[in-house]
């Protein structure tokens, strides 16, 4: 099987970088949006959708910056992909943006990034910024 290709999307958000690091690195913000629920058991966070479930390891988090995971099932098949959640302030306008870094197979990917565009559009709604 091929290897996932990295991509990137940017999301113009506007709400403030505080609160939107509480969206993207808590289980109750991320239940909000990005799944049905989300349990966090340490590093382990649990995400489900409807009747599925699907874990990822929280690989590393900057407060206020950024969280990254990585699925278990895409680590039980030794792939060296994550998915990073990052927010981007602009240094001179002060925009904030959401930047989404992702792995999918090439025939995937445009898939994935419209699934990305449903969860933020679902964000940006929760935070009253659509």
């Amino acid at each position: 099987m091929d290897d996932k290709i990295k991509f990137e999307i940017e999301f113009p958000i506007h709400a403030s970088p505080q609160l939107l690091y509480q969206y993207i690195s808590t289980p109750s913000g991320l239940s909000e949006w990005f799944s049905d629920n989300v349990n966090s058991r340490g590093e382990l966070f649990t995400f489900i959708w409807d009747d599925s479930e699907e874990q990822a390891k929280l690989l590393s988090k900057k407060s206020g910056e950024r969280v990254k995971f990585r699925w278990v099932a895409d680590e039980d098949e030794e792939l060296l992909t994550f998915f990073e959640l990052r927010i981007q302030v602009d240094e001179i306008t002060k925009d904030v943006s959401l930047m989404i870094v992702d792995f999918a197979y090439d025939d995937e990917i445009d898939e994935a990034k419209m699934l990305w565009e449903n969860q933020v559009s679902s964000l940006k709604q929760v935070l009253g910024s659509a």
